[in-house]
């Protein structure tokens, strides 16, 4: 789970954006003070004392078990803020040591921290002139090897400490007022990435948390499109945000997880070979770590008929070889967002979104000669799909594939926009029985036929499609007919020049782009 932040600077009242390469937006009540993902390979900016610091593999790494050590940054002058940090343990010197992230640091031995410690809790502490005064503490699970989501909100004399999103640990405490960010590894030895400072009245990490105190968005961006539509009992999607985060390196390990009651975070690394489908069931995130994660083999399957697949989010991923379908949102699946993986052919669909599945983003992803690439609707005599199917597709590079980009049934409205359609075998788009489509401010090169609606496609009746703003070189025309409704009544989106689409796209699109 790769972010990639720069760092911003402060001014006055007003929130500044979090910059990120896919140009997603923190909220505009918060603002960004720093970050660092170290992936520039260096560490400039922070101050050690104790233990063996060192940048490698794009992370800030403390190899000592022997040394209570710490790394300082930012700035002195800095009061009430959130300080995230992905935290891995590697090993701990004994059960009683710890690893975590420090807030209104006045030295090396004066600060807040909220760690996580070998024997299975995460503690929120005061350390003053190297005392150690634990202000709250509850269970958690550590797992040396996997990484953890720490969070330190300090605002006022509030302070609050949460654990991949949810919040754990909260005291009252006003001995420290400002100071510096940092990390600590007490007599053990961690791994630390992607550290950012939020300040500002952004959204609160746990849904039981105080409202009034600063927090930072999600990590990392947010969904756009309709993922990020209120409707069906939620208000956007948040995926596994409120639970643990944990890291799978099995079939078996990703399948638990998965499929499991509760929410959480899961980390893909490294290749996994699956068989057949893997059931994820609501509120999950499941993301790649850096750029080799891949699923191979198999697929994800949104949902049964019994358990739902709502709130979830899929990054960052490589998916090859599927036995059926790569992706699969399904029965009565909503609030899903699909964004910068890598699909490689499959023996069936590469992301199909049918059986009343709704509230859905697809953004930002690679399609490299697949064939049936984004199936809308499961088939014409499915009309139950009426009222649902309202899909994004947005910033994705379709490479070489063949058709179904998407091909539409039903839903409305279908927003199709700033793609990059290239080298396409038998269509672009494709709007039957019925379907709403927008089609803009896409790039449609060497496709034959960008387009069909009016006269349906195979053996399926016609639908309606609105084009405008595309560009289409070296291709045909774009057939469109009918009122379909504006996606703008849905959401705000910025549409930007067909022209600029190319560059973009095959620079933001795909796997280790976050």
């Amino acid at each position: 789970m790769r972010t990639q932040f720069r760092l911003a600077a402060l001014a006055g009242a007003t929130a500044l954006a979090l910059a990120v390469v896919v140009a997603l937006n923190a909220p505009a009540s918060a603002a960004t003070l720093f970050g660092d993902d170290f992936a520039d390979g260096n560490a400039s900016g922070w101050s050690t004392s104790g233990g063996s610091w060192s940048v490698s593999g794009a992370a800030y790494r403390q190899s000592s078990t022997g040394a209570d050590a710490k790394a300082l940054a930012g700035s002195t002058s800095w009061t009430d803020y959130a300080v995230r940090a992905r935290v891995q343990p590697v090993a701990f010197g004994s059960s009683a040591r710890s690893v975590g992230v420090v807030a209104r640091a006045q030295n090396t031995t004066t600060f807040y921290s909220l760690v996580l410690v070998g024997a299975g809790r995460v503690e929120l502490r005061r350390v003053s002139g190297g005392g150690v005064t634990v202000l709250a503490s509850a269970p958690a699970t550590v797992t040396p090897g996997g990484w953890h989501e720490l969070t330190l909100t300090v605002a006022g004399s509030a302070l609050r400490g949460a654990l991949g999103g949810q919040t754990l640990v909260t005291a009252t405490d006003g001995t420290f007022t400002g100071g510096r960010v940092g990390l600590v590894a007490s007599y053990a030895s961690a791994v630390f990435d992607d550290v950012a400072v939020f300040t500002g009245s952004g959204p609160d990490p746990s849904p039981t948390g105080p409202t009034s105190t600063p927090g930072p968005p999600p990590l990392p961006g947010s969904p756009d499109g309709f993922a990020s539509v209120a409707g069906l009992g939620l208000s956007g999607t948040t995926g596994g945000a409120a639970g643990p985060t944990v890291t799978v390196n099995t079939a078996a390990s990703l399948a638990s997880y998965a499929g499991a009651p509760t929410p959480y975070t899961i980390l893909v690394s490294g290749r996994i070979s699956i068989s057949g489908m893997v059931t994820v069931v609501a509120d999950k995130s499941i993301v790649g770590v850096g750029s080799s994660a891949e699923l191979a083999g198999g697929g994800l399957q949104l949902g049964t008929t019994t358990r739902p697949g709502n709130n979830v989010i899929i990054r960052n991923i490589r998916f090859s070889g599927a036995s059926d379908d790569s992706i699969s949102v399904t029965n009565s699946a909503h609030h899903v967002w699909i964004d910068h993986n890598e699909f490689l052919p499959a023996y069936d669909g590469s992301v199909d979104v049918k059986r009343q599945s709704t509230f859905v983003t697809i953004s930002w992803n690679r399609f490299t000669g697949t064939d049936k690439s984004a199936l809308l609707g499961h088939s014409d005599s499915y009309p139950a799909d009426v009222g649902y199917l309202k899909v994004t597709y947005h910033h994705n590079l379709f490479d070489g594939s063949n058709q179904r980009h998407p091909r539409a049934r039903f839903g409305e409205p279908v927003h199709v926009y700033n793609n990059y359609y290239r080298n396409i075998g038998l269509y672009g788009v494709a709007s039957t029985e019925n379907a709403g489509v927008v089609v803009e401010g896409n790039y449609f090169e060497n496709v034959a036929f960008p387009c069909y609606s009016v006269g349906g496609y195979a053996e399926s009746g016609p639908g309606r499609l609105v084009q405008r703003l595309n560009a289409f070189v070296g291709s045909g025309l774009c057939e469109a007919g009918g009122a379909v409704q504006e996606p703008s009544a849905y959401y705000s989106y910025s549409l930007s020049p067909a022209s600029s689409v190319p560059s973009a796209v095959t620079a933001g699109a795909g796997v280790g782009r976050l």
